[in-house]
């Protein structure tokens, strides 16, 4: 009978080792189940803390500071897609007008194809004045104060004039570019500093300090130096490239309006190789620098 009872006690402690080996492997691969269904949990807490996260986290000049620079950053990019488009019209207008002018044989027939197509352009505008001028000093003199002087005198102020007008049209909207490309990384940086400030104060008002609460709120509060960063750069290349366009495009119109005075004083076109022997005879431009 003991024998009996010995074996039992045998057997049940056998299948209870087992049991216990089927529990630790069951335990392993709930744990293991847990660890990758805690995993997006992870990713998704880790994603919350952008800069949407940042944003509701500030205070209102925080909230002030990211609404001026998505500003700064819409405006700038409104005027680099605007005048981009606008000079690749006036290019296009500009060459067209230019080959119209050379090719047509009479300041008639130049000015027929102005009132037909308008002057849409610096070169057509420039044009019209211009001949305009000639053409009224010579009929009528010297009727007021403007127009004193000899008809080549009143002819320069007229194209000097026109060219002021011009540069100041290409001209225009450069300086919102310049202003947003110096003022941004500052704005960016003050947003920064405001950030860090308030995450140092959560900081010093917590219980315990880790690295989690340091490094979370020192990150966020760096995306405002980013955002600054991202608004700058776009404005600072796109005045660059605007200012080079129109230093090119004006040297242009100047050298077109000394050939169009010539031709309207003396009645002949300008030789290229006269002109680098005298050089410029008059200066109707104004000296701009970079």
């Amino acid at each position: 009978m003991l024998d009996v009872i010995h074996s039992i006690a045998l057997a049940l402690a056998q299948v209870s080792g087992a049991d216990a080996g089927t529990t630790a492997a069951s335990r392993a691969v709930a744990a293991g189940a847990h660890v990758l269904a805690a995993a997006p949990a992870a990713a998704a807490a880790a994603g919350s803390l952008g800069i949407a996260h940042f944003v509701g986290q500030s205070d209102l000049i925080g909230k002030s500071l990211f609404v001026f620079l998505v500003l700064m950053s819409l405006a700038s990019w409104y005027l680099i897609l605007a005048k981009a488009f606008t000079h690749l019209r006036i290019r296009h207008r500009s060459r067209k007008f230019l080959a119209e002018f050379w090719a047509a044989s009479s300041l008639e027939q130049v000015e027929n194809e102005i009132a037909t197509h308008g002057a849409t352009e610096p070169f057509a505008h420039l044009a019209s004045h211009a001949i305009h001028a000639q053409k009224h000093h010579a009929r009528y003199g010297a009727l007021k104060l403007e127009e004193s002087g000899s008809t080549a005198a009143f002819v320069t102020r007229t194209i000097r004039k026109v060219i002021d007008e011009e540069t100041a049209r290409l001209e225009n909207g450069l300086t919102v570019l310049a202003s947003v490309g110096s003022t941004a990384p500052f704005v960016g940086l003050f947003g920064t500093v405001w950030g860090v400030y308030h995450a140092l104060l959560s900081i010093g008002m917590a219980d315990g300090v880790t690295i989690n609460r340091i490094a979370g709120p020192v990150g966020e509060a760096l995306v405002m130096t980013g955002l600054g960063l991202a608004v700058a750069i776009p404005a600072v290349l796109g005045y660059n490239a605007f200012v080079r366009i129109n230093r090119v495009y004006l040297a242009r119109l100047d050298a077109f309006a000394h050939d169009l005075f010539t031709f309207l004083t003396t009645g002949q076109q300008v030789d290229d190789g006269d002109h680098e022997r005298r050089g410029p005879m008059i200066s109707l431009a104004s000296k701009r620098g970079a």
